[in-house]
């Protein structure tokens, strides 16, 4: 038996004869706040569609708190790419979270008093109560990410995904962010998150997973942002600053 929260092992997947991961392995703890850093291309969106079953692997396994991913993954919470969403579509803030609890009703009910209630409890939570009603087109990028987060904890999720919320934020939206997982990390929730920003993750993350189709390197962001792994990962993507603390800057 293992304690692990996510535990993948000897992943390969692709698309058609093109491989997008190449025998990933690492493991994440429960409770942790783990970052997954790569250049784009790097199979980070892969491995989460993997993640929550939505891709087909070639092979190898992933385990989410010691059980197959396919029987986990309706505790699994995801926030896709910002870019990826339409937010011009005709749906309110309160909207968008109640369509988190759609996975647990089946084809034919209708959501119930309770499902109403997880709802406003995941709104409160990232504090977006008070704009329940604002259409998702009006709201700030920290506001909708926001509501993203809301809908995800409204799946009652022991795990969260995120694909780079951080991106296209934002100093002070970002920040807020960047609170709000700390809080869902001292909470209990186990949080994954794709981003670029080498230096939130250094600053805030316990962990991070450093991905270029295989695992370049997978612990401490002290210990795997060094120029050497930092290089191998980003190649000619990656521009070191030197300094009397070498500064990382990423893509």
């Amino acid at each position: 038996m293992s304690n692990a929260a996510v535990e993948v092992a000897g992943l390969w997947a692709g698309y058609n004869r093109h491989t997008a991961l190449r025998d990933v392995s690492f493991t994440i703890e429960p409770g942790c706040l783990a970052g997954l850093v790569g250049p784009n291309g790097s199979g980070k969106s892969t491995l989460m569609k993997v993640m929550l079953g939505l891709h087909q692997s070639w092979r190898g396994a992933v385990r989410i708190f010691d059980k197959d991913g396919k029987e986990y993954k309706g505790r699994i919470g995801y926030t896709p790419q910002f870019e990826l969403i339409d937010w011009a579509f005709p749906v309110t803030a309160y909207d968008v979270v109640l369509m988190g609890r759609y996975g647990k009703l089946g084809l034919v009910r209708r959501p119930t008093k309770r499902d109403h209630e997880i709802a406003m409890q995941a709104l409160e939570r990232v504090g977006m109560a008070d704009r329940r009603q604002r259409g998702i087109g009006e709201l700030s990028g920290g506001e909708q990410r926001r509501v993203l987060v809301a809908r995800a904890l409204a799946q009652e999720s022991d795990l969260l995904l995120f694909d780079e919320p951080l991106a296209g934020v934002d100093a002070t939206a970002q920040h807020d962010l960047l609170r709000l997982l700390e809080e869902l990390r001292v909470d209990g929730q186990t949080l994954f998150v794709a981003t670029h920003d080498l230096s939130c993750v250094a600053a805030n993350f316990d962990h991070v997973v450093l991905l270029n189709r295989s695992v370049v390197a997978f612990g401490r962001a002290e210990e795997v942002f060094t120029e050497e792994l930092l290089s191998k990962t980003f190649q000619r993507h990656l521009l070191v600053l030197p300094g009397e603390d070498r500064t990382f800057v990423g893509p």
